[in-house]
């Protein structure tokens, strides 16, 4: 296992700091009878022997397929880390809302994650359009917004703006530009048409793609989150003579597009980002939306290509998939394993990591000089390198492209990273992808 380099710490910026010392002495706080740990730092969601965290997720609604396993995978490396003593004695609280994957009820459970909970921080709210509602709301306040489960560049592309936030996974743009040179060097006499997210998921995605299918993209479709009628958008695909169909969307719609295309006749080569690319999933939405005409199973996207950045469940060699296999047996609600499920307790090991790094004195602003700090050296199952430093809190740096086959998939490209921008695209040489956990499986 891959150690972090061993950094100084020095005082938070100023900004940071002038905005989170007014709530040092907060409810929720530790008692600290001995020193001034109202000059030290928040320790909001704090006391000796337990820290509590919250998150958003769509538990129900038209986005909770997948999406609503999230946080019972994290939950369930959360107890496996309760279970063996905690972090420096801590007990991790994880306290899970529903927003239904509607901005408006994100905004409402975050002041509930704020006021009655006493959250220490926010780990892993899901979604674009909801987490963008209370983004600022986070930032203001003074609370770590970790680890957010989305790609947009926002979380992390402008750290002086938004300096308690901190993304995770590739950002959409980074990810489209991996696809785009793919797309450009193996197909390019393909007519590529693109099926978008109408909003920043859409937006960074095609910024991405565009940098190297500009000349290639035939038409572009959007739809609204929430509307599932997309039958317009893949006719005006159809219409445009898209042959090839890159798809940035959730995995509902998906399911939908590729439902409308199978009624309209209409069989483009799709390729897929990793958001809405579980086969799993994908199938049974499939079989659930035909009302049985399409049957379920894996291989409902066999053919289709997507990226991935996180070892999946169908390798059972990897020791990372090993560690969710064990952590899943031992503390795992009803329920199989799945990959959304491995995305939770990802994100999950690298809060305790960061949490261990922080060391016993926990507060908020010493979590966000962590990460600003050492973040980027974090080991953890991560196929790329994580980009976090002082000028941004980009998460993964990189991924692989892979054909699906069934439940697994074939690897095309080895492990490719890049920044946003205008930052080249090069095979990643630091060894991030033979990264395995310590035998306890839980940080050291």
């Amino acid at each position: 296992m891959k150690r972090m380099k061993q950094v100084r710490l020095t005082p938070v910026a100023a900004l940071v700091a002038s905005a989170l010392v007014l709530s040092a002495c907060g409810a929720g706080g530790r008692d600290d009878d001995d020193g001034d740990a109202a000059d030290s730092g928040s320790t909001v969601g704090v006391t000796d022997d337990k820290v509590t965290i919250g998150a958003h997720f769509p538990l129900t609604g038209v986005a909770a397929p997948g999406y609503n396993e999230i946080p019972t995978g994290a939950r369930a490396y959360f107890d496996f880390v309760n279970a063996n003593g905690g972090v420096h004695g801590r007990q991790i609280e994880y306290v899970v809302r529903d927003d239904a994957y509607n901005p408006t009820n994100t905004t409402k459970v975050t002041n509930e994650l704020l006021l009655q909970d006493e959250i220490f921080a926010m780990v892993g709210g899901l979604g674009t359009p909801t987490h963008s509602a209370v983004v600022d709301q986070l930032n203001e306040e003074g609370v770590p917004d970790l680890f957010v489960s989305s790609g947009s560049l926002m979380w992390g592309d402008d750290p002086e703006a938004r300096p308690m936030t901190f993304g995770w996974q590739p950002d959409y743009e980074s990810e489209a530009k991996i696809i785009g040179q793919y797309v450009a060097e193996n197909m390019p006499d393909a007519k590529v048409g693109l099926f978008l997210q109408d909003d920043d998921f859409g937006e960074d995605a095609e910024k991405g793609a565009r940098q190297f299918l500009e000349e290639q993209i035939v038409g572009v479709e959007r739809y609204t989150s929430g509307n599932t009628d997309v039958g317009p958008q893949i006719a005006g695909l159809q219409g445009a003579g898209a042959d090839l169909v890159l798809g940035f969307n959730t995995p509902a719609y998906t399911a939908l597009a590729r439902l409308v295309s199978l009624s309209l006749g209409y069989e483009p080569q799709w390729f897929v980002s990793s958001v809405g690319s579980d086969s799993p999933l994908v199938g049974s939405l499939l079989a659930e939306f035909s009302e049985g005409a399409v049957k379920p199973g894996a291989g409902a996207l066999d053919g289709v290509m997507t990226t991935e950045y996180i070892p999946t469940l169908d390798q059972g060699d990897d020791p990372w998939v090993q560690l969710w296999e064990r952590v899943w047996e031992e503390h795992g609600e009803k329920g199989d394993l799945s990959n959304y499920k491995i995305y939770g307790m990802s994100h999950a090991y690298a809060l305790v990591q960061a949490l261990q790094g922080v060391g016993e004195d926990l507060t908020r602003e010493g979590l966000v000089e962590f990460m600003e700090e050492q973040g980027e050296g974090l080991d953890g199952p991560q196929l790329a390198p994580f980009r976090y430093g002082t000028d941004s809190h980009l998460g993964i740096s990189g991924m692989r492209i892979v054909e699906l086959e069934g439940r697994g998939s074939k690897e095309l490209t080895p492990v490719l990273v890049t920044d946003i921008g205008d930052a080249e695209i090069t095979e990643d040489t630091s060894g991030q992808a033979d990264d395995a956990p310590p035998e306890s499986g839980i940080p050291e």
